[in-house]
């Protein structure tokens, strides 16, 4: 074990130390004056049932912050394993939706096909969160399938596996 208080001089440790939390992959999707736009997250978390709330945290250097700041309707969209080639499309272009299975939801929010659940949310609230802001979503409809998710820790891609 190595400890480390964090800061600018172990900014590296720091992110590393986080990557061994395995989390989903979600990419979240806004409709713009100038298309649909969307971003690969793995901030998403459930935050309440009643009313049915939930969360992400965009980066505030990211080129794609404004639209998503100023989003008053989006969608998180959760990937099966085998989308991990759609995340990395859309972690390097958040408008390469050519070849993409979508169809515009309400308010024209772009919803992706073949996800392992969507939540189409309207924004709640906003929250400072230091480099990032807490975007705090209302869930006004949510679909599911069957499947695995696509799960990210240290750096990589993998599968959940069912250990019963």
């Amino acid at each position: 074990m190595t400890a480390f208080t964090p800061g600018p001089d172990t900014a590296r440790a720091f992110r590393d130390a986080l990557g061994c939390f395995a989390t989903g992959v979600t990419i979240i999707t806004c409709k713009t004056e100038d298309g649909p736009l969307a971003i690969a997250a793995n901030s998403f978390s459930s935050l309440s049932l009643d009313p049915a709330l939930v969360l992400w945290s965009p980066a505030k250097t990211s080129r794609r912050f404004p639209a998503f700041n100023a989003a008053t309707h989006y969608a998180i969209h959760v990937l099966t394993a085998d989308q991990a080639a759609l995340c990395q499309t859309f972690a390097r272009d958040g408008a390469a939706f050519d070849g993409v299975a979508w169809v515009p939801g309400t308010h024209g929010v772009p919803l992706i096909d073949g996800c392992l659940a969507r939540f189409e949310c309207t924004r709640h609230a906003i929250h400072d969160g230091g480099d990032h802001v807490i975007i705090v979503g209302e869930v006004t409809q949510a679909e599911m399938t069957q499947g695995a998710p696509l799960v990210f820790s240290k750096g990589s891609y993998g599968r959940f596996t069912d250990t019963d």
